[in-house]
């Protein structure tokens, strides 16, 4: 990234800009904003967190905030309720009283005499989230959004659930906001109360486990939040970027087919990064392209946004699989409108260990280990080290596979393919896992992508409802949507497993599945002439970083073992972001966390997750230390969860709290 330091508007910055809520609670805020927005106002960019501007996304805001206040724009960062130096305490995940703060926050910030009057919102992953989620909410300044690796489906396409399967991030991601949302204010922005206000908060801290896990289809709980509920309710235009090694990949798709405000859509070939610092590489120019986007619809300047293709993707180049890559190669691709009529679907039959072009009996029977699923790699890779999909052939073997004939061109698939089975299950529960890959002429299997089913849901995550054993059932989802060249010389095989260990967690009971018949659908494009569909972006740009003292350096290892005495296969992650010093402001910040997977291939019930998460902070005499471990297991009627929080000031035991939680199974 080129750092850009000479600007056209001199930036100056407030730590700490207080904002009051319609209740009266105060919201801190940091803010950049051109020196003279006083005698020339200027729109405004609001993005709204819990994950603290002074030492959580401060690397980010750092690149991103400055350039972008430097261009002419008022950037508001603010801290959600009970976090930060925000008054209020936190209560869940996108909340209505989240969603009317922004809107107070949006309403305040027109009416300032250094704004124009229009403001943007932007935002990645959960700033991505809350941004659709206000735009549906339509207040009346908020003319344009930016949304990164969101989603409109809080029920099917988030961290919580996937074709009406069980993710088992749902119980990592409870333990990671509980330690997330435990730290304490800044003592230099709050005063001497600072550790009175940290006590409120651990006391209300909520552990959104049994909260989730409360909810295990698709009901008014989910419903809120997702816009695909009722797009035609944001009016707003909208920029909807992602990755391909997302977790959230599907949302721009959506978005550009559904929406009727304006619409853009980019997909790279990122992890869960914002693209101008994303892996794997190329990244681009994000705040050029994100100014040319304010600059239409909030300056009102000509900057042509309007006639971009509605989709611009990264066709990304087969390669063997590794953990991790600096670089995939490939090509930016670009389509006028999304659906595409440069689309057609190739529909590939299922056969007796074959994909053929002509319908061919099938009667093929799965029932995976349990431990099926280990070579998946990250739900969310976020660039701390080898967390990309790894070679399949080991989770092929533990699978029933389909494979095609030779390829005798080259061929590209862009969107979602579409599995078609008719299915039935000697259990009434189950869940398969349905993956694409590139096969290379020497065996190597590569993960196109794939796609996952609670088999309870095949009518409805709404209303689901068990099989009867030895039924044939028809099955149809679609896998992630993908971009992605199969080399001539390559075959393509579709692997089905019925488990997908640690992304899903197991059925109550180890089910044997037979698919009678199926077909897959799979979205070939017709390659266009360079000329004509290919897009470039400008290299990317930043403002100076963070200027840190580094006090601890950080570190990530992944290991996966299996117990000859037991059997027992265990993943280990252990992830170390380091410590260092703020050489603006002087607070230390600091995280690790270690989680651990295990699971013996011949029972479901033994499946177990552990998480454990550090936080650490303060300045000199006012030192502080959060500890999350939190467990979970299950067995054929229940999950149950125990977790502990200890925080500690200076040293000493400050606050201990237990937690212990047990729901019943539903169709999961």
């Amino acid at each position: 990234m080129k750092v850009e330091t000479d600007f056209p508007r001199r930036v100056i910055e407030h730590a700490d800009m207080g904002i009051i809520m319609s209740d009266g609670t105060r919201l801190s805020a940091r803010v950049w904003m051109p020196d003279d927005a006083g005698d020339n106002p200027v729109p405004v960019i609001f993005e709204h967190l819990p994950y603290r501007k002074r030492d959580g996304t401060i690397v980010r805001d750092q690149f991103s905030h400055p350039w972008m206040a430097g261009q002419g724009y008022c950037c508001i960062r603010t801290d959600m309720r009970g976090n930060g130096e925000s008054e209020g305490l936190m209560e869940d995940e996108y909340t209505q009283q989240e969603l009317d703060d922004a809107c107070d926050v949006i309403a305040w910030a027109a009416a300032q005499p250094w704004c124009n009057g229009n403001v943007g919102m932007q935002g990645i992953s959960w700033g991505g989230f809350n941004s659709l989620q206000v735009a549906a909410m339509r207040p009346s300044a908020l003319k344009a959004i930016i949304t990164i690796c969101s989603t409109v489906d809080r029920y099917a396409d988030d961290i919580h659930y996937k074709g009406g399967c069980l993710l088992a991030e749902n119980f990592g991601w409870s333990a990671n906001m509980l330690s997330y949302s435990s730290r304490p204010p800044d003592p230099v922005l709050v005063g001497d109360d600072w550790d009175a206000i940290w006590l409120s908060r651990l006391e209300a801290q909520p552990f959104l486990w049994g909260e989730w896990h409360r909810h295990q289809h698709r009901d008014a709980y989910w419903k809120h939040g997702s816009v695909c509920e009722d797009y035609a309710a944001i009016e707003a235009a909208v920029l909807s970027i992602g990755g391909w090694h997302d977790g959230y990949r599907n949302t721009i798709s959506h978005l550009v087919e559904n929406l009727s405000s304006p619409v853009k859509g980019i997909v790279g070939p990122w992890n869960h990064k914002y693209p101008h610092y994303a892996g794997p590489a190329p990244a681009i120019g994000f705040l050029q392209e994100a100014k040319r986007w304010w600059d239409k619809w909030l300056k009102g300047i000509d900057t042509g946004v309007e006639n971009d293709p509605a989709y611009r993707v990264y066709l990304m180049d087969s390669i063997k699989p590794k953990r991790w890559v600096d670089e995939r190669k490939g090509r930016w691709i670009t389509e006028a409108d999304w659906p595409s009529d440069n689309t057609t679907l190739q529909t590939l039959h299922l056969g007796q260990g074959v994909l053929t072009a002509g319908a061919s009996p099938c009667g093929q029977s799965v029932s995976s280990p349990q431990n099926c699923g280990v070579n998946a790699g990250e739900f969310f890779p976020f660039a701390f080290g080898d967390e990309l999909p790894d070679e399949q052939s080991a989770d092929d073997a533990l699978s029933v596979c389909f494979d095609s004939e030779v390829q005798r061109e080259t061929r590209d698939i862009v969107g979602a393919p579409v599995i078609n089975l008719k299915i039935s299950s000697d259990k009434p529960n189950a869940q398969i896992a349905v993956r694409l890959l590139d096969v290379y002429p020497d065996g190597t299997s590569a993960l196109i992508t794939h796609g996952v089913m609670n088999l309870a849901h095949r009518e409805s995550h709404e209303h689901p409802s068990v099989l009867e054993p030895g039924a044939v059932y028809p099955v149809t989802f679609a896998l992630d949507q993908i971009a992605y060249r199969l080399p001539s010389g390559h075959r393509l095989r579709v692997a089905v497993s019925t488990a997908y260990w640690p992304t899903l967690w197991p059925s109550s009971e180890a089910a044997t599945v037979t698919i009678d018949a199926g077909s897959i659908d799979i979205p070939m494009r017709v390659s266009q002439s360079v000329d004509k569909d290919e897009w470039h972006f400008e290299a990317p740009v930043g403002a100076a970083p963070w200027r840190t003292e580094h006090l601890r350096a950080s570190s990530y290892v992944r290991t996966e073992t299996t117990d000859e005495a037991t059997g027992i296969t265990t993943i280990k992650i252990d992830e170390d972001s380091g410590e260092q010093r703020d050489l603006e402001h002087g607070l230390i910040s600091g995280s690790w966390f270690k989680e651990r997977f295990y699971i013996h291939p011949d029972d479901p019930l033994s499946a177990r997750t552990t998480a454990e998460w550090e936080q650490t902070g303060g300045r000199d005499g006012q030192m502080w230390r959060t500890h999350v471990e939190a467990e979970m297991t299950s067995d054929r009627d229940h999950f149950y969860v125990r977790a502990t929080l200890n925080a500690y000031k200076n040293g000493a035991p400050f606050f201990e709290r237990k937690f212990e939680d047990k729901v019943e199974r539903k169709f999961v």
